[in-house]
């Protein structure tokens, strides 16, 4: 049985990853090819969980229903509360000079 030379089965296994689309590593460093081959994980989670239903959207889309977000109007009646008491958001400026840090440089 003869022997086979080494340069010759370098020059197959280079053949071979170009044949067959892998990558070429003789050394046998860690690439990471096996998670980059590997499929995705993101669309088959998102098909396993049920669509959420956004109330909103479906209250823009069809009006008629005059359906209500209960969510959406407690955090307009906390807003409302809030700026009551004075802890609301403070009023944008109009011009450069309404703004505070112009007044703060003087």
């Amino acid at each position: 049985m003869a022997a086979v030379i080494p340069s010759r089965i370098t020059a197959l296994t280079k053949l071979r990853c170009s044949i067959f689309g892998t990558s070429y590593n003789p050394t046998g460093l860690r690439t990471g090819a096996k998670y980059l081959r590997a499929r995705l994980r993101g669309p088959s989670m998102v098909k396993y969980y049920p669509p959420v239903i956004n109330i909103a959207q479906l209250a823009r889309k069809y009006p008629e229903l005059e359906l209500v977000d209960e969510v959406e109007e407690q955090r307009w009646q906390d807003v409302e509360d809030r700026k009551k008491r004075g802890k609301g958001a403070p009023k944008k400026a109009k011009s450069k000079a309404d703004s505070r840090r112009v007044a703060r440089k003087r």
